[in-house]
């Protein structure tokens, strides 16, 4: 229309300047052109009051529009923030506010449910299976529920929190968690990233990685042994600093609290290692519980930054190809252990990942992608006088120090040979060293060393998974898996399992690492 107002008058005066031409050449009398200049004059004047009533309307429907659309107070809040950085103020994937109301939070949910049996009975497969959100049960197994909540708090923080809802295999309650809930900076300077909350250890590749990320449907083993069959994850704060090389090149430094139950290597909560007798006694208020390798375990608060848990890692990326890139990693942590006051746990590790994707690819695939990454506790027990409350009255018994290691790895491939399918196979050894101890139930107590390789926790074990994943779109997933275990505990031909598994997401969720 705007282009019909501005040509009208031209198309007039074109139709006068020709007139005395037209005349002369005697094709048309002079009142009936002058008849045609009029028509046409008050055409135009027609087409202008229309698009005068026309321009009125889209003013009053654009104003209305605009009131209803009017930003949220979040929204409001987040665009006076962003006026009052200086210059342009915008950190690289910092939050740009639009009148197409952009969305300031993001809400998913996502659902892994198993199915499959085994060869072992439930206590058994519940030994077997270390992780907390593995199949753990012939049947079916509700893995887990995650909510999840993420998006821009201001210019310079984007939060993330995930609540988990299970219900535990064996006894069939609820349980209910926080998963993360941290804060990540966007605006600091030299490629540095702060994050701090309650969050994932970033140590290896697959601890601070959500089950529902993982290619595979259950923890590796020597996963659920050093770092619980959670994840390890606890409060504090994590420095992460992007090295300005021609490669990607990232260092991690961390601190976290090293109590509670998602700490099992330093002062939380043991699961399932040992089998001595239950015995107690008392530190700074606390009780003595079985701990790592059936020593005591007590209950040791914080008293200066020596009870924290310390992170360090550097991970490094190079592209060997346009198709092909790897990515080494290592990874240490220290802390103190729940053996004693002067107990002390060290952790180390390295990770390497190849993978390989085709220029030509479709949704993905095919793709070719190779994993693996070795982990080593030491763990140095304190010794000390405990007691033996099996004995009536209860006796003082002491107990030397002593160091146990325990260490394993695993090696996976996964090759995605057509679009939205792929076929792996997992393998899996760890071991320990260093014996148990347990109680002697005769009458003149005393700690004797037990047969480590029947603690399914620190024992000799194999595993190998080879698996079938069926993706038909990024929010859906259908996973086959067979399990064969060797084990000291188990028979010599070893422990059979086959998992059915379905993972379902809707909603937006935050990215994962790479």
């Amino acid at each position: 229309m705007p282009y019909v107002q501005r040509s009208s008058p031209f198309v007039v005066l074109l139709l006068l300047l020709s007139l005395p031409f037209i005349a002369k050449a005697g094709e048309a009398p002079e009142p009936d052109l002058r008849a045609l200049v009029d028509q046409l004059v008050r055409q135009n004047q027609e087409q202008q009051a229309a698009i005068e009533r026309l321009t009125v309307k889209v003013n009053a429907y654009e104003a209305e529009h605009a009131m209803t659309r009017a930003p949220s107070p979040a929204e409001a809040a987040l665009e006076r923030a962003l006026g009052e950085l200086p210059g342009d103020g915008r950190a690289a994937g910092a939050p740009r506010p639009s009148k197409s109301g952009e969305r300031y939070i993001d809400i998913s949910a996502n659902l892994l449910i198993a199915a499959g049996t085994s060869t072992e009975h439930e206590d058994a497969i519940a030994e077997l299976q270390g992780g907390a959100h593995d199949p753990k049960k012939r049947g079916f197994t509700l893995q887990q529920l995650e909510l999840s909540l993420s998006g821009a708090i201001d210019p310079y923080f984007r939060g993330e929190a995930h609540i988990v809802y299970a219900i535990d295999a064996l006894s069939g309650g609820s349980i209910v968690e926080l998963e993360e809930a941290f804060v990540t900076t966007t605006n600091l300077p030299l490629g540095m990233e702060l994050e701090a909350g309650h969050f994932f250890t970033e140590f290896g590749r697959l601890n601070p990685v959500h089950p529902h990320a993982w290619d595979w449907m259950d923890q590796p083993v020597i996963h659920s042994r050093v770092f619980g069959g959670d994840g390890m994850r606890a409060p504090g704060a994590r420095l992460g600093w992007l090295l300005p090389t021609s490669w990607f090149s990232q260092i991690h430094l961390g601190v976290q609290n090293a109590n509670g139950e998602t700490m099992p290597s330093f002062l939380g909560e043991q699961e399932g290692s040992g089998h001595g007798h239950a015995h107690g006694g008392e530190e700074e208020g606390g009780h003595f519980e079985e701990g790592l390798g059936g020593r005591p375990s007590i209950t040791r608060r914080v008293r200066n930054f020596d009870d924290l848990a310390y992170l360090a890692r550097w991970e490094n990326g190079v592209d060997i190809t346009d198709e092909l890139n790897v990515l080494l990693g290592a990874s240490g942590m220290y802390g103190p252990n729940a053996s004693g006051s002067d107990g002390q746990t060290w952790i180390v590790g390295g990770d390497f990942t190849l993978k390989w994707k085709p220029a030509k690819n479709e949704r993905g695939f095919p793709f070719l992608t190779w994993q693996s990454e070795f982990v080593y506790r030491h763990y140095r027990a304190d010794g000390g006088i405990f007691l033996d409350e099996e004995e009536d009255p209860p006796e003082q018994v002491p107990l030397m120090g002593d160091k146990l290691t325990d260490w394993g790895f695993y090696t996976q491939v996964l090759w995605g040979f057509k679009r939205d399918w792929a076929i792996g196979a997992r393998f899996e050894y760890a071991t320990g060293a260093g014996q148990n101890v347990e109680f002697e139930e005769d009458p003149d107590p005393a700690f004797a060393e037990a047969d480590k390789k029947f603690d399914p926790s620190r024992n000799e074990r194999y595993r190998v998974s080879p698996m079938l994943m069926w993706r038909p779109s990024h929010f859906s997933r259908v996973r086959v898996q067979y399990n064969f275990d060797r084990t000291a505990h188990l028979d010599d031909k070893g422990g059979h399992s086959v998992w059915l598994g379905l993972d379902v997401l809707w909603g937006s969720h935050p990215a994962h690492r790479y």
